[in-house]
């Protein structure tokens, strides 16, 4: 078996950030701040972090500032150098090498199936990976980076995976699956059920915005037929696949949070404050403080 490497990740981020309105009505969701960086940004880095060298984002109309944002800035950079600002100029031009990053569009919204498909062109015919900016992963080692040493030595598609427990289940892709005997972070899917009743589900392992795919998943994603409002839905691309290879889910270690949510989003602003080296033992005092 020719082993390959994970070098290309894919960013759907075509959505209209509807949840948050009407902050998301001129400025991208994927541009909202944790802290100081864009949620864009974190997963960017988690993909570098594990071994990807090309960024490949899938956008939509009005995501210009995402351009921006890792395009170089030679107006901000001379204002910071004639400044002698050197650590916050050294901040602004890091951003712009963090990888080679690309851009194709999604004409319409159909669907995250249908947003992976636009990238068919720029992945070409190798395993990539998926990042969803809306699931931040805090973790020690970084989420991808756990899934691309997995699939170093299984060479088939990996879903990341978080147990989910009670009636929140039904808001999530849930495997039915069967850990691996020699890594039990390793769950050998046999179907995947988007969003069961609870008592329905076949597993407590849902689906987060994490995968590595092979490329045979395009083939699919042409292939199935669209679902409610003429979507083409991942979790159905994924299904398919199942018939010609083998699929398996990764528990991984770490935090996520749901920054699409504005109850999430929140409460990873407290997280990731709290952790910040500069504002975090000043804020842990101020909420202290706080009247709860």
């Amino acid at each position: 078996m020719t082993h390959q490497k994970i070098r290309k990740a894919v960013f759907p981020a075509a959505g209209m950030g509807t949840r948050f309105l009407p902050a998301t009505k001129a400025i991208p969701k994927e541009m909202l701040c944790l802290v100081d960086k864009p949620l864009i940004q974190y997963g960017v880095e988690e993909a570098v972090a594990a071994g990807c060298t090309e960024i490949i984002f899938v956008t939509s109309r009005g995501k210009s500032t995402m351009e921006d944002h890792f395009d170089i800035s030679p107006e901000l950079e001379a204002s910071l150098a004639a400044k002698n600002k050197t650590a916050l100029l050294e901040v602004a031009r890091s951003v712009s090498k963090l990888a080679k990053i690309t851009y194709t569009r999604q004409p319409k919204p159909l669907g995250l199936g249908h947003a992976v498909l636009m990238a068919k062109e720029l992945v070409g015919d190798e395993p990539f990976a998926v990042l969803l900016p809306d699931d931040i992963v805090d973790a020690t080692t970084p989420c991808m980076k756990q899934m691309v040493e997995a699939f170093n030595e299984i060479q088939s598609s990996i879903l990341g995976s978080e147990v989910v427990e009670g009636a929140a289940i039904q808001n999530y892709g849930c495997l039915d699956c069967t850990p691996d005997p020699k890594n039990p972070r390793l769950l050998a899917v046999k179907d995947l059920v988007e969003k069961p009743k609870p008592h329905d589900a076949p597993s407590q392992n849902a689906i987060i915005g994490r995968y590595i795919l092979t490329p045979r998943i395009f083939d699919m994603l042409e292939h199935i037929t669209p679902g409610a409002g003429g979507e083409l839905q991942l979790t159905d691309g994924i299904k398919a696949l199942l018939q010609h290879e083998k699929v398996y889910g990764f528990v991984y270690e770490g935090t996520r949070h749901d920054a699409g949510d504005k109850q999430g989003y929140l409460r990873a602003t407290v997280e990731f404050a709290l952790k910040n080296k500069d504002l975090g033992p000043s804020f842990r005092t101020w909420l202290k403080s706080l009247p709860l």
